[in-house]
């Protein structure tokens, strides 16, 4: 299933595939062409999985099939960490399941974060599969978390599921899986509305650091 893109009542629900939804070169595409759209016709933005996965990430097997292109790739992937944190609408991430890596990465350049509460697991393993954080990923996780947090999450490996992900400041909330995107897009309710412009370079200042750090690809690690 290729990314699809729903509207309610003005907010725009970008649904990212049935599958693991890995972030190959052709689903990054289609995912950038539906915010083209939102960004033009929405309110605001929802994204969500389907099934057992919100994403896992890097599509590894890409990678080894194309070693030469590590940097453009993760720069393409940063792209969109840094296009989804300065959105100039409120967003939320309606995390359905497993999110990890680079999958969970996206789900922290929202602005909000909503959890399955029964299953699924919210990780960061790079330390266990020896991917090292480009110094953009680090600067995006520690810029959404505490600093106990990032320390557990980035060095240990730890899969958090729901409701420990909300006790640790990972998500804001948790719901069933049948209401996942009714919660995130309440959570957009009262939110609607405000100038873009100013919204989106808000934003833009609150992580320039972060964004910064992203622009520079892979800084050097080898994954």
């Amino acid at each position: 299933m290729t990314p699809t893109l729903t509207h309610h009542e003005g907010v725009a629900v970008l649904t990212l595939g049935s599958d693991e939804n890995r972030f190959a070169p052709d689903r990054l595409d289609a995912v950038n062409a539906l915010l083209d759209q939102v960004e033009s016709s929405a309110k605001g933005l929802v994204t969500v999985g389907a099934g057992k996965f919100y994403s896992n990430g890097l599509d590894l097997d890409w990678l080894m099939a194309n070693p030469d292109r590590l940097d453009w790739y993760v720069g393409r992937v940063q792209e969109l960490f840094t296009r989804v944190l300065t959105f100039s609408l409120p967003t939320v991430a309606a995390v359905n399941g497993h999110a990890f890596g680079a999958g969970a990465m996206l789900a922290m350049a929202h602005d909000y974060r909503v959890m399955r509460d029964d299953r699924g697991y919210f990780c960061f393993p790079e330390v266990d599969i020896t991917i090292p954080f480009t110094p953009g990923m680090a600067a995006l996780i520690q810029a959404k978390t505490t600093p106990q947090t990032a320390i557990t999450a980035m060095s240990t490996g730890h899969r958090y599921p729901g409701p420990e992900a909300r006790e640790a400041g990972l998500v804001d909330a948790t719901a069933p899986e049948s209401e996942i995107v009714a919660a995130a897009l309440a959570r957009l309710g009262p939110i609607l509305g405000k100038d873009r412009a100013t919204l989106g370079a808000i934003k833009s200042t609150m992580f320039s650091s972060v964004t910064e750090a992203l622009r520079q690809g892979s800084g050097g690690a080898s994954l």
